[in-house]
């Protein structure tokens, strides 16, 4: 009998594991012995907070990130198809969601694997909750083109359907980068439209804030290197 690829949401940050993960991860984690992983140190760290007895030399760590390759995905399904359950733990927050867990997540479906998604985490659409813009009508368009020109077009493209379609649009940056995003936002979007900017979501310094980009424009908030998720909106 094959196993169940469980996918295990980690915090966004330094906070206490017991706030943002349901009882019912603790107890999935503690049976497992086998796990899928961006980074195996890190990995490790993460499951001797969720168990500091665990003994993490007895555990199974296979890395997926985005140096893997396609033809070293398969192997990665093995242990399920010997009848092991295994986790996939992502760097931060939800599995799979602007992360390189999705290729297993679709070997796995397309193999019949049971594939269970565990409640945890999601900068994404707790920045959505927060911001006040439409829930019903989104899109996370990930990250913006690097260069100036082509960022400015996709801008005036997502800020477009805000206005036609009352779509949400949500998307991300480097952390360094963030401040450079905010400048060329203030400089690219029309006075009127409204942006929510959500730093360090779920931490204890989180700051969420919903403004026109007059607003933002007369004081552009302290972000580098502080993990940001922004939403354009009506």
């Amino acid at each position: 009998m094959e196993g169940t690829l469980y996918l295990l949401p980690t915090t966004l940050g330094e906070s206490d594991l017991h706030h943002v993960l349901p009882d019912f991860n603790f107890s999935v984690m503690n049976q497992l012995t086998h796990f899928i992983v961006e980074d195996i140190r890190s990995a490790r760290r993460f499951l001797k907070k969720v168990n500091s007895a665990i003994n993490i030399d007895t555990l199974t760590f296979m890395t997926l990130n985005e140096q893997t390759s396609d033809i070293e995905l398969p192997a990665l399904l093995q242990p399920l198809k010997e009848g092991h359950d295994v986790g996939v733990i992502s760097e931060a927050g939800c599995p799979a969601v602007a992360d390189p867990g999705a290729a297993i997540v679709q070997l796995a479906q397309e193999a019949g694997i049971r594939v269970v998604p565990l409640v945890g985490p999601s900068s994404l659409l707790m920045a959505l909750m927060a911001s006040g813009f439409n829930g019903q009508n989104f899109a996370f368009v990930g990250y913006l083109p690097i260069a100036s020109h082509e960022r400015t077009k996709t801008l005036k493209i997502l800020e477009k359907k805000t206005i036609t379609e009352n779509q949400t649009q949500i998307f991300i940056e480097t952390p360094y980068r963030n401040h450079k995003l905010m400048e060329e936002l203030v400089e690219t979007l029309f006075p009127t439209t409204r942006l929510c900017v959500a730093i360090d979501v779920s931490l204890s310094s989180e700051w969420i804030r919903t403004h026109n980009m007059a607003a933002w424009k007369k004081q552009i908030p302290d972000m580098q290197k502080r993990p940001a998720v922004f939403l354009i909106g009506r």
